[in-house]
């Protein structure tokens, strides 16, 4: 056997003579002494947060009693309304601001006082009117693809489509009447045509009692809708499960984006139907956003078609969209 200069074979491990075994079995001994110590050590460090730390947790899981529901529940609640709510003439006060990331800065419109008639399946007149003098500020009209709308202190008259309309530079001008109707009036699931898928999630509210945020559990009913042989998200509504009534419905176009976020709350029960009082609808794409505050609600009262007209003012600059 090949020994090292120390006198240690091969490595080092086996001692060569019996002092070599001796001072083996002494470091050996050694070595038992301190591992319990150097257990401990490893076991305190971490208690004394040197190797660890703690943060608080920023949001709690609302106490509130919850509710449940499947999918054909939700969906069921949909179309119910859907029948149940076919016209709606209310009084609102408006608010409306302008702005984001893309312009670099928020500005922030008065309160004014509005008028809203809306009429399944399509139909929307809303009004808006100055504080003091009740004079318009816009009126628009829309029965279906088209819409127009007249903004007197402009003197223009815009004739435009609902659905391709291109963003404005004037914030009056990419109001359209069919993102408020289908913020005001949910549509039915159409079960021949369309999916809806169940998610369960969470959502941020604010404890009415301590005023702090916390997250609510709440169920997302996920509408997939078929465009020739694509499926594609159409609409998200989201059910508050303290009471299973929708507070967020969001709108997607063919490619996934959001184009309409509106927020739903303060339900009041009106003519035996329990309908939002607090909306608010924000455009991501041209950064506005529409706060309607209802002050005055009729549900399924009489209108009439002369109610969706809105004729072009002699002189007024025509303009399309």
């Amino acid at each position: 056997m090949r020994r090292n200069r120390e006198g240690l074979a091969d490595g080092g491990r086996i001692p060569a003579t019996e002092d070599g075994q001796k001072r083996a079995m002494v470091e050996g001994y050694r070595c038992l002494r301190i591992l319990p110590r150097i257990l401990l050590l490893i076991a305190v460090v971490p208690l004394g947060g040197c190797l660890s730390r703690s943060r608080p947790v920023a949001l709690r899981t609302s106490t509130a009693k919850l509710q449940t529901a499947t999918g054909k529940d939700l969906i069921e609640r949909i179309n119910a309304e859907a029948t149940e709510i076919q016209t709606l003439k209310g009084t609102v006060g408006i608010t409306v601001s302008v702005g984001g990331s893309k312009l670099g800065k928020i500005t922030e419109y008065q309160e004014i006082r509005g008028y809203i008639l809306a009429r399944r399946p399509s139909s929307l007149r809303m009004i808006g009117l100055f504080p003091i003098l009740q004079s318009h500020v816009f009126d628009m009209v829309s029965s279906g693809q088209e819409f127009k709308l007249w903004i007197p202190s402009k003197n223009q008259f815009i004739v435009g489509d609902n659905e391709e309309a291109s963003p404005s530079t004037e914030p009056l001008g990419n109001l359209k009447p069919q993102v408020i109707y289908n913020a005001l009036l949910l549509q039915a699931v159409d079960l021949q045509n369309e999916l809806a898928v169940l998610e369960a999630s969470e959502h941020e509210v604010i404890d009415h009692r301590t005023q702090k945020a916390t997250l609510r559990p709440d169920y997302s009913l996920n509408i997939i809708k078929q465009n020739g042989h694509q499926w594609y998200l159409s609409r998200k509504v989201v059910f508050d499960r303290a009471d299973l009534r929708p507070h967020q419905q969001l709108l997607y176009d063919e490619h996934g984006s959001i184009v309409t976020d509106v927020h739903y709350d303060e339900y009041r029960e009106i003519n035996g139907v329990c309908f939002p009082t607090n909306i608010q609808i924000w455009r991501p794409r041209e950064e506005y956003s529409i706060k309607l505050q209802v002050t005055k609600l009729t549900i399924n009262g009489p209108i009439t078609d002369d109610q969706f007209v809105l004729q072009l003012p002699a002189g007024a600059g025509l303009a399309s969209r």
